[in-house]
């Protein structure tokens, strides 16, 4: 009798604990949808798109519209890069559901122009038409400025100016992106100001695209600085006429954008195989809370629950080894990437200061008198500038009492010219030479330390 009882109880307390864990899974389609932003934030990809998913079926079955349209929005959002198509298909479906249950005008204006978005985007890969583009993208800058949503009259005309500019009506662009940047807000004004620079580069306006892209203050954002440095590189070389030169530069630039975006795709390996890891984790610790509740009542059983309690904290150090493991390699490769890039940066610099016709007259006088014009002095340091992140116009604004010979001095000395060949432009001695550098490090600089040279101290700026 007391057998029969030991069973029953025990097995009352497995169909409870088996209703725990059904309601553990269970979850509302927000939850769903809140996971997988959280994922997509992280860069882990697959496993966004998957609950995306999941996110949609749960709102459709709960009839949860707000929802079910805004998770068929940033699941085309993930998809737009690796299927377009897919996007155009998914964000239609965004905006069927929208319209059958519309909520907030905001809303509204976002899904139109993000469906003109991934429209232009089916077009120019397939050459097609943009007039889908534009009806979307127009109907949404109706109702932003019917409503005055300036930030999204700012983000629709940003949009109707990429658009234009797919379709290469470059002065249609260019009025679009105007009137973006007449409306745009703080946070929206480098994409803005983006825009418009592209436009100017297009149309061959060289001194309005430096102008725009230096007024871009990239701040932490790693991948607008590079676009920034990157096209400034190329117009310093459209002016010199280097066009072949500017052909390697794009090419060396796509193939920094490859061990960028292969970088990225390691990283939602590296996030996916972290979420298994941290979904076997939580298995373990429901079962060792399992095994605690069922000591209580089963003695005899005390033995093998602490037995999978030490192999569950043993395969625990396990798995901690080999994440700690993983993360040393993942930490080696982004290093060696980065030296890669490094590399590539510092050749395409060293490229370009090379076939400067400055450097080739100092690089070919030898121990003659060299005599530079005034132009040829702001030639090179305007080069300087657009490949050194304008290293010498942040030392000019730094030190605005700086003399003009000091200025050049230190130019040369960027160049990576000889003592010898700087003396023999200000015709000086060597020695000479060597007291200047030490009298403008001390004087200027305000370095004493005489193992700090004056190189190292312009690396630094």
């Amino acid at each position: 009798m007391f057998r029969r009882s030991l069973y029953i109880f025990l097995i009352s307390i497995l169909m409870a604990a088996c209703s725990q864990q059904q309601e553990s899974d269970s979850q509302t389609a927000a939850r769903c949808l809140e996971e997988a932003e959280d994922a997509l934030a992280n860069d882990s990809i697959l496993q966004g798109e998957t609950l995306l998913r999941k996110a949609i079926q749960l709102s459709e079955a709960s009839e949860d519209w707000h929802t079910n349209y805004i998770a068929y929005h940033r699941l085309a959002e993930a998809l737009s890069q690796s299927n377009p198509e897919e996007a155009l298909q998914l964000m239609k479906k965004a905006l069927s559901v929208y319209e059958q249950h519309p909520d907030d005008e905001r809303n509204n204006v976002i899904l139109l122009d993000y469906a003109g978005t991934y429209a232009a985007q089916v077009a120019f890969t397939t050459e097609g038409t943009y007039d889908e583009a534009l009806n979307f993208i127009h109907h949404a800058y109706e109702i932003a400025e019917k409503e005055q949503m300036t930030d999204l009259m700012c983000q629709t005309l940003t949009s109707l100016a990429n658009i234009a500019w797919a379709a290469e009506d470059y002065r249609q662009a260019l009025d679009y992106a105007h009137r973006a940047e007449s409306v745009a807000t703080t946070d929206l004004k480098p994409g803005t100001l983006q825009v418009l620079a592209r436009t100017y580069l297009s149309l061959n306006m060289l001194d309005s695209a430096e102008t725009v892209y230096r007024q871009i203050e990239p701040e932490d954002d790693v991948h607008l600085a590079y676009i920034v440095q990157s096209n400034l590189a190329k117009i310093a070389l459209r002016r010199m006429g280097a066009t072949q030169v500017e052909d390697s530069v794009e090419e060396a630039f796509e193939q920094i954008e490859d061990f960028y975006y292969n970088a990225l795709d390691q990283k939602d390996q590296y996030y996916q195989e972290t979420l298994r890891q941290e979904m076997e984790n939580q298995q373990l610790e429901y079962r060792s809370k399992m095994y605690g509740r069922t000591l209580l009542i089963v003695i005899i059983a005390s033995v093998i629950i602490l037995l999978a309690v030490v192999m569950a904290l043993r395969y625990r150090i396990h798995l901690k080894e080999q994440e700690k493991r993983r993360l040393q390699q993942e930490a080696e490769h982004q290093k060696t990437l980065l030296h890669q890039t490094n590399e590539v940066v510092a050749f395409l610099q060293d490229f370009i200061l090379e076939r400067t016709e400055v450097l080739k007259k100092l690089n070919q006088s030898g121990d003659s008198l060299i005599t530079l014009k005034p132009h040829e002095w702001n030639e090179i340091e305007r080069t300087l500038n657009a490949i050194d992140n304008n290293r010498f116009a942040k030392i000019r604004e730094q030190y605005p009492n700086m003399q003009e010979d000091d200025i050049r001095l230190c130019i040369l000395t960027r160049l990576g010219l000889s003592n010898r060949t700087i003396g023999n432009i200000y015709c000086i001695t060597i020695s000479a030479v060597q007291h200047r550098k030490l009298k403008l490090k001390k004087d200027v600089f305000g370095e004493t330390n005489p193992d700090i040279t004056l190189e190292q101290i312009l690396n630094s700026r």
